[in-house]
């Protein structure tokens, strides 16, 4: 699946996406869990900093 969600974000002439990766602390159990989000180039220092 990972190849597929690549491949759609290296389109020519569109849109130009990015993928985000976060890793989420739970505050209760200390365990990390990685968050997944696709934005717009232009949005990604935005999506890192909230």
């Amino acid at each position: 699946m990972a190849k597929k969600v690549v491949a759609t974000l290296k389109k020519e002439g569109g849109v130009k996406y990015a993928k985000i990766v976060k890793a989420v602390k739970n505050p209760a159990t200390g365990a990390y869990t990685f968050k997944e989000e696709i934005v717009l180039q232009d949005e990604v220092a935005a999506a890192l900093k909230g």
